[in-house]
């Protein structure tokens, strides 16, 4: 069985057909010589699409480079796709992380997923490695062939599928692709310490890549008895363990396990999640579900964003107007800590643009900017100048904290925008 299931690259374009949606992992998860031979026979194909999130690597198809042949459709934007995305040349469907197994598997016809996957073990069974995502959540629904790394770690959760399940798989040898994280900048450090300042022992954490999740790391290793539940597993985490900090001993779910739904990092990271039975790989419609994410009693959110109105609203996915991401897990973690019942969810910002010219509170947001975290269901609004709690306040209650972690040259403008405006 095992040998008839291992193939050459170019054997699996026979489980491709013209109309097919074949949807592909993201991060590590990606499937490079895969997807080569796909792009190196795209003229035999007709109108197929590649779903994904956050391509890996610029690719031609991405720039519609073969048109009638291979289309991208974008989940999240990346350094790969977002300037093909403005000029029109790929597709990007709006979704909350945790919905998008479902999108996938409701909007797409005849689903190949593609992903790479750890060498098979004694019983028959690969695993996703840094990776569960919305592929894991297809697992028994759709036909899978993988790309088998000899340096993909093993991982434990539900991100494990048997040679019997699978249409076929390659093997390649490739280091995973690595991120350094990114060193912390004074401001950083200054909203890194109000958010510290709220976090309890025993809170459980949901925390991003930057500069301010970068920062926290120094706030929270003297904390104890904290859990993670994520959809990122970073750097920082390792920190935090090897800190003593994490022990998850007091979650409501997986108790004792960190959880997330991808890893990207540094190879220090990958070594620290190969073959560890605390860390818990599992699908993204389970790690962002905000109903699961509600069940843990101290659920502590941390995400960023690029600019916020007088409303409270987050515009976190574009940049003047302009499509620069997606919403990914930040309104997934938004409501799930709103549910939780000592949860707090914290949106970070820096009170300016870099050049200090442009406040970043603003009474409303950038023509152009899509809402990413809701009037709604904000919770925590952090800059370098404090953290201001929104939920439950009026719109007048709202401007005037927001003014008063607004920079302080820009507090007076604002104060005279807002009393223009009849908010204050």
């Amino acid at each position: 069985m095992t040998d008839s299931k291992k193939m050459r690259p170019e054997m699996f374009l026979n489980f491709v057909h013209n109309g097919d949606d074949v949807i592909v992992s993201m991060a590590n998860g990606e499937p490079v010589e895969l997807l080569n031979t796909l792009e190196e026979h795209a003229a035999r194909f007709t109108d197929v699409r590649v779903h994904q999130m956050h391509a890996q690597r610029k690719r031609a198809y991405i720039e519609n480079k073969y048109p009638g042949s291979l289309r991208h459709v974008a989940y999240f934007l990346s350094g790969a796709s977002r300037e093909a995305f403005n000029d029109g040349r790929c597709d990007l469907v709006p979704n909350h992380f945790h919905d998008v197994p479902r999108i996938m598997w409701e909007r797409t016809n005849h689903q190949l997923v593609l992903v790479t996957a750890s060498p098979m073990d004694e019983d028959g069974y690969f695993t996703f490695g840094t990776n569960a995502d919305y592929v894991s959540a297809l697992i028994g629904k759709a036909p899978f062939f993988l790309e088998v790394n000899q340096q993909m770690p093993t991982t434990y959760g539900q991100n494990r599928i048997h040679v019997c399940d699978i249409e076929g798989y390659i093997e390649v040898d490739r280091p995973n692709h690595t991120i350094m994280p990114r060193a912390p900048s004074e401001k950083d450090e200054q909203m890194a310490a109000h958010i510290a300042e709220l976090i309890p022992d025993g809170a459980t954490l949901q925390v991003g890549i930057g500069g301010v999740p970068n920062a926290m790391i120094h706030f929270l290793k003297e904390k104890r008895d904290l859990g993670i539940h994520t959809e990122m597993l970073t750097d920082g985490i390792v920190d935090l363990a090897e800190a003593g900090a994490v022990s998850g001993g007091r979650k409501t779910n997986d108790p004792g396990k960190v959880v997330g739904t991808f890893a990207l990092g540094t190879q220090r990271l990958y070594d620290f999640i190969h073959e560890n039975e605390t860390v818990k790989m599992m699908p993204v419609d389970y790690v962002n579900d905000p109903k699961v994410i509600g069940r843990e009693q101290m659920m502590i959110s941390i995400n960023a964003t690029t600019e916020v109105d007088f409303f409270g609203q987050c515009a976190s996915e574009t940049i003047k107007g302009r499509y620069y991401s997606s919403t990914g897990g930040q309104s997934d973690f938004a409501q799930g800590a709103a549910f939780s019942q000592f949860g707090r969810g914290f949106i970070c910002l820096a009170s300016t643009t870099r050049d200090e010219k442009i406040s970043r509170i603003r009474p409303s947001l950038t023509p152009g900017s899509a809402v990413t975290t809701s009037k709604n269901d904000v919770h925590y609004i952090v800059t370098e100048y404090g953290a201001v709690n929104l939920k439950g306040k009026s719109i007048s209650e709202r401007a005037k904290l927001l003014i008063g972690i607004a920079h302080p040259k820009f507090r007076e403008e604002l104060t005279h925008e807002a009393k223009a405006l009849s908010i204050i």
